[in-house]
């Protein structure tokens, strides 16, 4: 069995493991059980209240009901502790639902003011600003965290690489920055294989389990990685509010995370060729992707990042027509949002996943985001390369993509839920 000293490949084959072997299987059983047995009235009782307040289940313990604890669900979430390195995890049916019980939990313990860092997920982006959930947003640069710290901040959000665009933050920096305040680092484009978080100072770790964790586009989930304080009370949200992960969709997400090594190191070599050849296409204006030169000013691969993913955005010289014209040309690759699975998607990001962002903080109309799978090298190459031809280099004099339109408010700015 794995040790807290295990190479990761180790721990992801591994983790959340421990007892099936003993109980004659080879894989975990699914349990479906949406009730159980709760033994005499006193256990039962005390049972739902040690689960109902975010604690473990205990020894000689009931289960009680599903939305309270589900041994799938804690398999994963186990497995994923492992490989974030942090005390536990908390899982729920998505991603946003795991955002969500973060956003809930800290506007509930009377800090409802949130600092992020821009460019985030649409999604997260989006509620943040809504203020659906009782958080009042402070959009800041990472110079600018520090000073945007008021005594109601509960929160400070980041993604690195950001969504789409992938600017690299330092997140140690941050972290200093941030001072006592928590820090939520969403990870879902880098994943455990290539960062740690919590290694650099991050308090919570948010997956879109959905995307790498999964790896086959056919499971959803979201995932928090926290210390011991945090899961308890991540635990007391999900029990309250139901956001729940099935236990057919912890069995599939325990699943992925056994060969996610594999997959993300070879999606990533991938991209890493692809990207040098989208590089030289006239009907590109420019590819954002870490691992090509000057693209990682601050230095953070092979310290903070293991390896630059298997993300790439284009943005297309023809501008938004252009954008179009490529991405309804792709054959192999699926017009599609999400991204981490073993086939390859690309999708318009302003007309999409980020289009209820904030004008300012939209990314640019000429961009278009490829997340790259496991096909060969060569049959992308040739699929994006003709899609690209279809899409044409601008004219001499014609209209080119404009390089503003995905740049963020360089202010920090308030908005009040």
């Amino acid at each position: 069995m794995q040790t807290s000293s295990s190479h990761l490949e180790t721990r992801a084959v591994h983790g959340g493991m421990n007892g099936v072997r003993e109980s004659g299987s080879h894989v975990p059983v699914i349990d479906f059980s949406t009730t159980n047995p709760l033994g005499s009235v006193e256990t039962g009782g005390l049972s739902y209240e040690e689960l109902a307040t975010g604690h473990d289940l205990g020894e000689g313990r009931s289960a009680v009901y599903q939305r309270l604890w589900q041994p799938g669900v804690a398999r994963f979430e186990e497995s994923l502790a492992g490989l974030e390195g942090t005390d536990g995890a908390v899982a729920f049916g998505s991603g946003m639902a795991a955002l969500a019980a973060v956003l809930i939990a800290t506007a509930s313990a009377g800090r409802p003011h949130v600092i992020a860092v821009r460019p985030l997920y649409g999604g997260t982006d989006h509620v943040l600003e809504s203020g659906l959930l009782g958080t009042e947003v402070t959009w800041a640069t990472v110079d600018e965290v520090a000073g945007a710290i008021r005594p109601d901040t509960g929160l400070v959000v980041v993604e690195t690489p950001a969504n789409p665009t992938l600017e690299l933050v330092d997140l140690r920096r941050l972290a200093d920055a941030a001072g006592e305040v928590p820090l939520l680092v969403d990870n879902t484009f880098a994943t455990p294989v290539l960062q740690r978080p919590a290694e650099h100072g991050a308090t919570l770790v948010l997956h879109s389990a959905t995307k790498y964790l999964g790896g086959h586009g056919d499971v959803m989930g979201g995932v928090v990685a926290a210390d011991r304080d945090w899961v308890e009370r991540l635990r007391r949200v999900r029990a309250l509010t139901g956001g729940l992960l099935h236990p057919m969709a912890a069995y599939l997400l325990h699943r992925g995370l056994r060969t996610l090594p594999l997959r993300v190191r070879a999606q990533q070599a991938t991209a890493r060729e692809l990207a040098e050849r989208l590089a030289g296409h006239p009907a590109v204006a420019r590819v954002h992707y870490p691992g090509l030169p000057g693209q990682d000013p601050l230095g953070l691969l092979g310290t903070q990042l293991e390896g630059p993913g298997s993300i790439i955005a284009l943005e297309l010289a023809g501008g938004f027509d252009a954008a179009v014209r490529f991405t309804e040309s792709c054959e192999l690759v699926t017009h599609a949002v999400s991204l981490g699975g073993v086939d390859s998607l690309v999708q318009h990001p302003a007309s999409l996943t980020h289009r209820p962002v904030a004008g300012e903080a939209k990314p640019g109309e000429a961009v278009v985001r490829l997340s790259i799978g496991l096909e060969h090298v060569d049959d992308l190459a040739a699929d994006l390369f003709a899609a690209l031809d279809a899409a044409g280099a601008p004219e001499v004099g014609g209209p080119v993509a404009d390089q503003s339109a995905g740049d963020a408010d360089e202010g920090a700015s308030t908005r009040a839920a």
